[in-house]
């Protein structure tokens, strides 16, 4: 897709609706309908994945699984394994406009627990459903059911013959715990499916869904408990080194993310399996994918295990082009539809390694006032071959941000605009013109932009524990008139996409 053509960013968990997160429902057909109307291409959404404690969508249980929040209930009652009465609707109803995972994980498992239930009860065969599961995604299911058994704690506190995967060990909870990791592969089942059906409907109407990878696996996760040789722990079983950043503009001490390190060379004498394996994963679920902190491939930022910020660390090889090769030879494609999120410090080398692969790299208006020869500004681009954001879910949104810049900063924008104070209030939609206006094949608009959200509607602050991930689009928040405008802008900029003619 190299046409010129516009999308909006969207976190599924921020849709609105009645079961107290976005769903794969009727709301994520809604939104979608609502793409196509208005001549968008593209719904870029983050990671689908499990998310544990912080509810990150970049720290998940398994970079091989989809996460359980957000299976519709009401498409489970249309299957006969739900009543009315079990949706608990009125509950949900404090969620309504920020999410509450804490009422999530008290209720939503509840209900799903008496669907798997009556999965069971209606003849469910459990021995083939564990049979259907890959690999990795079974894993992940013994995984969820070992963490019940020991009470939620982290892989790394498990009993040693749990934590270290004794084979006799495991063989045993199994037979003994088969229903219990029966209802994790249960979910995924259903998660799969309603996941494909919304991935269908979303191609009829001739939209595409953009995917998001983080480059690494959370340490408390199936991936890393279940493949320990392929990260960076040391002879006694814990990790030597974890990942995060250098102190940037993000956070003054850097952002200590504690995730394991890839051990390169083991995953290079495997021919990179496990990542073509991720690769093969998540371009089944997405027709983009946007492979978060790109910078890590060529170089890598570790920190001693137990340091309590990133203010100290070493920058390390990564795999490289290498990688891209054996991904490449994989797929038995040269051109693959990722996007490298290329932000941050980004050197020489990592700019040659981006080249290399001819993925489109990243553009942020917001980064973009410095100077007027800021490289993200749309008069510097060089060619079409990136996706330009206003900003993205660690961004705050375009009108707070505009609106608590410094004098300076907010001068060069009206410079830049030739606009003056007088147009405060239009601020926001003249920058989002600015955005659209870019030679970038692809710009993407998050939602809360378009709707002139203030700090209420952002999504994430890199570098803060709370208040992150929760943000819900209002109901009917995109109303006729809104429509209208963003479909002229889509006009005017040359990128409205046409719908296919409905039969």
């Amino acid at each position: 897709m190299k046409n010129r053509e516009a999308g909006v960013l969207l976190p599924l968990f921020s849709l609105p609706g009645e079961e107290g997160i976005g769903t794969m429902g009727k709301e994520a057909r809604a939104f979608v309908d609502f793409l196509a109307e208005t001549g968008n291409r593209v719904w870029q959404i983050l990671p689908m994945g499990p998310t544990g404690y912080g509810d990150s969508p970049y720290q998940s249980f398994s970079a091989f699984a989809g996460n359980p929040y957000f299976i519709d209930l009401e498409m489970l009652k249309e299957e006969g394994l739900l009543e009315e009465a079990d949706l608990e609707k009125e509950r949900f109803k404090e969620s309504k406009e920020k999410i509450s995972y804490g009422l999530l994980y008290e209720l939503k498992h509840k209900i799903l627990r008496k669907a798997y239930e009556n999965w069971l009860s209606k003849g469910g065969n459990l021995s083939e459903l564990l049979a259907g599961r890959t690999k990795e995604n079974f894993d992940y299911c013994l995984f969820m059911a070992l963490k019940d058994f020991f009470n939620g704690i982290p892989w790394l506190s498990f009993e040693k013959p749990y934590r270290d995967k004794d084979q006799a060990t495991i063989e045993k909870f199994l037979e003994e715990h088969k229903q219990e990791v029966g209802y994790y592969a249960f979910l995924q089942m259903q998660y799969d499916r309603q996941w494909q059906a919304l991935l269908a409907y979303a191609h009829e109407k001739d939209v595409l869904i953009f995917g998001d990878i983080p480059i690494y696996c959370a340490m408390d996760s199936a991936d890393a408990w279940g493949n320990r040789a392929l990260f960076q722990f040391d002879e006694t079983g814990y990790p030597s080194s974890v990942a995060g950043v250098p102190p940037d503009a993000f956070s003054e001490t850097g952002q200590l993310w504690g995730n394991p390190l890839y051990d390169w060379e083991k995953h290079k004498a495997e021919g990179y399996a496990w990542w073509c394996k991720r690769m093969e994963y998540c371009l089944n679920q997405f027709d983009l994918l946007r492979v978060d902190h790109f910078r890590g491939f060529e170089s890598y930022y570790a920190v001693e295990y137990g340091a309590e910020t990133a203010m100290v660390g070493e920058w390390r090889e990564g795999p490289g082009f290498g990688l891209f090769q054996a991904i490449q030879k994989h797929f038995q494609k040269e051109e693959l539809p990722i996007i490298a999120e290329d932000l941050g410090v980004i050197t020489k080398e990592v700019e040659e390694l981006i080249a290399k692969t001819g993925f489109p790299g990243m553009k942020i208006l917001q980064f973009a006032f410095s100077d007027f020869e800021n490289v993200y500004l749309p008069h510097m681009l060089k060619d079409s071959n990136s996706v330009y954001y206003t900003g993205t879910h660690d961004n705050d949104t375009l009108r707070n941000w505009f609106e608590t810049l410094s004098d300076w900063e907010r001068s060069n924008v009206y410079h830049y605009l030739s606009r003056s104070q007088n147009d405060w209030n239009a601020m926001t939609e003249l920058l989002i013109k600015t955005a659209l206006s870019s030679i970038s094949y692809l710009c993407i608009i998050p939602a809360g932009d378009y709707l002139e959200c203030g700090a209420e509607g952002r999504i994430n602050a890199p570098g803060t524990a709370e208040g992150n991930w929760q943000w819900r689009l209002p109901e009917n928040a995109f109303n006729e008139e809104k429509k209208a405008v963003i479909s002229d802008l889509l006009r005017t900029y040359g990128r409205f996409h046409s719908p296919v003619p409905q039969k």
